[in-house]
This record gives structure tokens, C-alpha cells and sequence, in this order.
């Protein structure tokens, strides 16, 4: 069996944004993954561990983790089951059932799905992939670090990395990810789009904190309360975590004028951290004291993502009055 289902992705230097901020951008193009987005990072390694032996997996998901699930499973030879949400978009079923995953829709938001999950691997005995809070994810997602760090080469370090923040997940990879190059000095930018800000919300209340409901559109940052780990790095220290938000219309802004500019098409969760940039907000930090002026090349996580197609990219500015 291959020896992890992940692919190294590219890091390319971004021209226009690189111009839009006066410092070199590199985007990270976890888009360019097989599943589509980042999390089979984490969830390869999670199922080539816990998996091998399994007479199924489970999985609760809005879309990224439940596509890396079935991908992964059907690499496996192991069955899958997939639980989404009301919320999640038609394309993003038919994408789990072309990877031959059993597809179950429950309640409204991921919190509903991810409780019939567990109901499920517990009756049936089913191996559970939990889409963002669990050890071994956060170990897989760090690869992402590890190939930017030999990819920018010996002697260069970002001077942020700009990572979206949905159940906090990737966060947690990306900071172990420094951790193990030893870039533990170095800003992380952590996006969140306004009604899908449950790691802003505890990062600002000192404590974790249930949101009452998910009210952006970037469903796949639909998490109502953040992993504690993700919570737990936000007090630590040790490390400079930046916890900011951009509105539902800033993140699909950025979607639209990264398809213009570089001609790939991401989901509004993705288009939190790509918000970032265009937003102005990067500069605002820069002009607050909270990032250096003089910044070092800054890494754009592209995060990717299964559920948006032009179809779905029209009704949400439509919805969005975009």
C-alpha cells in the first residue's frame, strides 16, 4: 500500500498578490490534493493507523473531510459511510457516492451529522474518522509544513503563514507542523468568516464557546465550538496566533477575484484565509503593529474544497447580492 494517500502539493509565488501587499506571497495548493482539499493530510494517516483492520469508517462532515474519508477508504478496500448535513451542497453528495461511499443526511448543521456518527460506530462496531479533533490528524496536516519549510529551502522563513479556521484542525497541524521545523516564532493568521467563528469567539471570551448556530455560508468553517487543542495554542505563549474575521461577502470576494486572477476556483471556507489578502486586512495587522512592516514571504494555506462549482458559486452571489 502506498506509503500515505496525500500528494506534495505545489507552493507558488502569487504575483498579484505579491504586488497587492509588497511582500512575496506563496500559496500552498492543497486544492491540487486528490480528495480536493487538505484533510486527507490527516485523515490517510489517521485511517492508515487506526483503519487497516476496520470492517468500516465513519465519518460526519460538511463536504472536505467526508470526500477524504470515502477517497481514502475506497484506497483501503474498507467500506464507508458518510453522515452531512441538510446544509451541504448537492455536488458534494454526488462527489461521496462516486468515491462509493454509503451517504447518510442528518440534522441541519455538522454537530447533528457528527452525533449520528458516533451513534453509528458505536452500534455497528465501525471505525470513527472524526473530521478535525483528533492527535493523529493534526500529525498528518503538519506535513504541510514540513514540505513548505524544504520547499522555500535552507536559511528562508515566512513571515506568517494565513490559514482558514473551521473545527481547527488543519490550525492545530500547521502549528505542529512549525513546531517540527522549528518555526515556532512565526505569526499564524487565523481566518474565520463572521457566523462561523467559534474559534475567534473563544479566543475573545478566554474560554471555549458554543456558538447557537452557524449562520455564514462557508459551511465547511461550520464547527459551533472550536477543538480544545485549537483553543488551548490561542493562550499559549509560546506562539503568535492571530484570530481574525472577514465577512460572508469579503470571503466570496476573494474566491471570485482568485478565480480572475489565478484562474482556480475554491470554496468560501478557503476564501476566509484568501480574504486575508485582498481584504486589506494583512496590512491593517502590518499598520497595527501586529504583524512586522518589513514582512517576510508571506504562505497562503489553500486550502481547497468539494463543494463549490460554478453552479453553486452563482446561487451564493446571488444569495450574497454580489
Amino acid at each position: 500500500m502506498a506509503e500515505h494517500f496525500h500528494v506534495n502539493t505545489p507552493l507558488l509565488e502569487c504575483m498579484g498578490m505579491s504586488k497587492r501587499l509588497g511582500t512575496t506571497v506563496y500559496l500552498k495548493m492543497e486544492n491540487s490534493q486528490p480528495s480536493g482539499s487538505f484533510k486527507i493530510r490527516g485523515i490517510g494517516h489517521l485511517c492508515q493507523q487506526l483503519a487497516r483492520q476496520s470492517k468500516g469508517v465513519v465519518c460526519s462532515s460538511g463536504g472536505n473531510a467526508g470526500v477524504a474519508t470515502a477517497y481514502v477508504a475506497r484506497k483501503m478496500g474498507v467500506p464507508s459511510t458518510i453522515i452531512i448535513p441538510s446544509s451541504s451542497p448537492q455536488l458534494v453528495l454526488q462527489r461521496l457516492q462516486d468515491e462509493g461511499a454509503t451517504v447518510k443526511i442528518v440534522g441541519k448543521v455538522w454537530d447533528d451529522a457528527n452525533a449520528e456518527a458516533l451513534r453509528l460506530a458505536e452500534a455497528e462496531g465501525l471505525t470513527y474518522v472524526p473530521p478535525f479533533d483528533h492527535p493523529l490528524l493534526w500529525q498528518g496536516h503538519a506535513s504541510v509544513i514540513t514540505e513548505v519549510a524544504a520547499s522555500l529551502g535552507p536559511g528562508v522563513k515566512p513571515g506568517a503563514v494565513l490559514v482558514s479556521v473551521g473545527g481547527g484542525g488543519l490550525l492545530c497541524g500547521v502549528i505542529q507542523g512549525l513546531k517540527n521545523v522549528g518555526w515556532m516564532d512565526v505569526p499564524v493568521v487565523a481566518m474565520e468568516t463572521v457566523g462561523a467563528d467559534s474559534f475567534n469567539a473563544a479566543v475573545k471570551a478566554g474560554t471555549l464557546v458554543t456558538l447557537d448556530d452557524i449562520t455564514s455560508e462557508a459551511k465547511c468553517l461550520g464547527a459551533k465550538t472550536v477543538c480544545k487543542q485549537a483553543f488551548e495554542y490561542s493562550q499559549s505563549s509560546e506562539l503568535n496566533i492571530i484570530s481574525e474575521l472577514v465577512t460572508d461577502q469579503q470571503a466570496l470576494q476573494a474566491v471570485q477575484t482568485f478565480l480572475d486572477e489565478e484562474r482556480v476556483l475554491v470554496e468560501m471556507a478557503c476564501g476566509a484565509a484568501l480574504g486575508a489578502v485582498y481584504s486589506g486586512l494583512i496590512g491593517r495587522l502590518q499598520d497595527e503593529g501586529r504583524l512586522p512592516t518589513l514582512l517576510g514571504p508571506l504562505v497562503v494555506i489553500v486550502c481547497g474544497g468539494s463543494s463549490i462549482n460554478m453552479e453553486q458559486l452563482s446561487s451564493l452571489k446571488h444569495k450574497l447580492h454580489i
